[in-house]
């Protein structure tokens, strides 16, 4: 019997053992698909337009006194053994007169071990100051606290760790922190549950979504851009929903930085522990003085970009066990000629599925999304990339950017395909900017080509369809084939990988109780239906 015999008769084994796993729960699977789109209506006593969280809410306020650090938050590197930890010391400041703080002046350091009280390893790190400067008359300046990132090495699979951080010679200590490192990449080998957010901002529905987030345990969260939403306010902190309509007549775009620092405390009690893994999205761009954008973005988080082989903070990689995750930037140059196209070939080229089987790809804006908002928006994006990630094997593709949720059939090229991936689209974490509500393919709501690209992304690329049934339009007459599932409702998901070819995806609406289930599916991988390139380097 030859080798490709053997290989399919494995393969085959091991869909059957998958099914083990999920027949009789009632739960679809995509093998089960394609299915017959599906809107579920708007439910109109959902609070859809979000309200901010007071500045004055205890969860947003500085809790520590001179230098001990605060918005702590743990950062995965790009395998099970190391991890980033960051943290901010010292008080930012805002006004017309501000003095940076010196970086050199308190010590990045972390203690961290097996037992509590005994923290017998010590790493250094480095640490920055960044700052937000207008030239114009009235308006604020800022600059930040200083902002420490240390990286542990060296450290076991699947083990809690405990930490503090801080610069022991002041003293200015944290308590006692701990996380636990991911499996080992293996095909057998998966964290339990992958939280997966965007959009998220920090308003009273922020804060329903990250409560059901933690009643879920996750071990990982993936957030898919829109941070905290701090350039849709002036410098005086006065903010709105549509900046551009509240405040068209600002010299610059303003924003106010200590939405960062807000966002950072209010998140610290979830990703002081559970490791965070963040791609920026279009609020993160910030544009301010000499043309610096993404200052806060970059500054703020670890990323594992020198150990995934990037040299930028906008795309990266890493690995959970046997899952290969790609970050990817959409709001710089993804062109084959662009470095981050060069990176990513050569990142899937090194990718070993025998090791790490599913391959999961994340960005910012949706490239199969049915609502009126963002439409085809990063049609550039997808004809630039959309190639390789399909060649490669892509399972799963995770996007924010529109505020509402859906999840596609397998799909590509706008076309049903069994060996495409599912693009789950997941802008519904509870920004305070409206919900999406108008699809494009209902009547009069098809926008005009001409106003869908967007500046940050490049040029035009989203024609009328030539083929399908769009065939000769910008829009469907009727939600598209490639929409399985879709619905306007705040939430956040969770994928659970059972084995090499099966995961649970669960998506969960705030309105609902913790334990309902919004939208679930079994995601199937099929290796032998789908060869993919595994061109090793």
């Amino acid at each position: 019997m030859g080798v490709a015999s053997v290989r399919a008769i494995s393969l085959a084994v091991l869909a059957a053992f998958s099914f083990l796993c999920v027949d009789g729960d009632g739960i679809p699977t995509t093998l089960d698909g394609p299915f017959k789109p599906v809107t579920v209506p708007l439910d109109t006593s959902f609070r859809g337009n979000a309200v901010d969280l007071p500045h004055t809410d205890p969860r947003l306020q500085r809790t520590v006194q001179g230098f001990e650090p605060e918005q702590i938050s743990v950062t995965l590197s790009a395998t099970y053994d190391s991890v980033w930890i960051s943290w901010v010391t010292g008080e930012f400041q805002i006004g017309d007169n501000i003095k940076p703080l010196d970086p050199k002046s308190v010590a990045s350091q972390v203690f961290y071990g097996k037992k509590k009280h005994r923290l017998v390893h010590m790493s250094n790190g480095h640490s920055l100051v960044y700052n937000q400067l207008y030239p114009f008359e009235g308006l604020q300046n800022y600059t930040s606290g200083i902002i420490h990132h240390v990286r542990l090495t060296g450290l076991k699979p699947e083990t809690v760790y405990y930490y503090q951080c801080g610069d022991a010679s002041i003293p200015a200590l944290s308590d006692i922190h701990h996380f636990k490192t991911m499996v080992a990449s293996g095909p057998r080998g998966y964290p339990n549950r992958i939280a997966v957010v965007g959009d998220l901002g920090l308003t009273y529905n922020t804060t329903s979504t990250i409560s059901h987030l933690m009643s879920n345990n996750p071990d990982l969260i993936v957030f898919v851009g829109d941070v905290c939403y701090a350039n849709m306010y002036l410098t005086n902190g006065t903010g709105s929903d549509c900046y551009s309509c509240s405040f068209s007549q600002t010299p610059i775009h303003e924003t106010y930085q200590p939405r960062w620092d807000y966002w950072g405390r209010f998140m610290q009690p979830l990703i002081s522990k559970i490791p965070i893994m963040v791609v920026e999205g279009n609020h993160e761009i910030e544009e301010q003085a000499e043309n610096q954008t993404f200052v806060a973005y970059s500054s703020r988080f670890a990323f594992p970009s020198k150990e995934s082989g990037s040299s930028s903070t906008f795309y990266y990689s890493f690995n959970a066990g046997g899952i290969h995750f790609i970050m990817l930037g959409a709001y710089i140059s993804y062109d084959k000629s662009g470095e981050q196209y060069k990176w990513l070939e050569r990142d899937l080229k090194k990718v070993d599925r025998k090791v790490t089987p599913w391959m999961v790809a994340t960005w910012h804006p949706p490239w199969y999304s049915t609502y009126k908002a963002h439409y085809r928006e990063a049609e550039c994006m997808r004809v630039a990339l959309e190639d390789l990630l399909y060649n490669y094997g892509v399972d799963i593709v995770f996007s924010g950017h529109v505020h509402a949720y859906e999840r596609s059939n397998r799909v590509y090229n706008y076309t049903l395909d069994p060996c495409g991936p599912v693009h789950i689209t997941v802008g519904d974490g509870g920004n305070r900017e409206k919900m999406a509500i108008p699809h494009a393919d209902e009547h009069g709501q098809c926008p005009e080509p001409s106003t869908t690209p967007d500046k940050y992304m490049g040029g035009f690329c989203a024609f009328n369809f030539t083929s399908g049934p769009a065939a000769g339009r910008f829009c469907w007459d009727r939600q598209p084939d490639y929409s399985a599932y879709r619905e306007t409702s705040f939430g956040h998901g969770i994928l659970e990988m059972k084995n090499e070819t099966v995961a649970l995806w669960t998506w969960h609406r705030n309105q609902d109780f913790y334990n309902l289930a919004g939208d679930q599916i079994y995601i199937v991988r099929q290796p032998d239906r789908c060869p993919v390139e595994t061109k090793v380097i």
